[in-house]
């Protein structure tokens, strides 16, 4: 089973002022035809709120995929390095971490992950051990 959810604020630098991002309609533009190619069965898209460019996602597989969301973190991170967010992400295949809950957290340029503690061991925090 791999269940993910996520967002990301988009942002061309760390500053928090419009007049200093430029390019960041650019970047926007960059990002949805990126979203748009991963032809995701589930939640992605990019939308404006408030004048800022958003990304949300999650779905729920019963294996790990297409679309790679890690992967999308990793390029915002590229292509928009004042960008930050969340990927909550839970892989029962991954054998390192098959009861975890995994965040992804991309804050300037970076990529780091890191043991959700809120909802980790997943046995026993948020399933019952398996009695069968």
């Amino acid at each position: 089973m791999f269940e993910y959810h996520g967002w990301i604020t988009a942002r061309e630098s760390a500053a928090d002022d419009d007049d200093e991002q430029p390019r960041l309609r650019q970047i926007a533009d960059e990002l949805r035809l990126r979203i748009a190619h991963m032809d995701s069965p589930y939640l992605l898209d990019l939308r404006r709120m408030n004048g800022e460019p958003f990304i949300h996602l999650g779905g729920f597989s019963n294996h790990r995929s297409s679309p790679d969301v890690a992967e999308l973190f990793e390029y915002v991170a590229v292509v928009a390095p004042g960008s930050y967010g969340l990927l909550h992400v839970r892989d029962d295949e991954d054998p390192d971490h098959e009861n975890e809950v995994r965040v992804l957290r991309l804050v300037r340029g970076r990529v780091t992950q890191h043991t959700e503690t809120s909802l980790s061991p997943c046995v026993p925090t948020v399933e019952d051990p398996f009695t069968g």
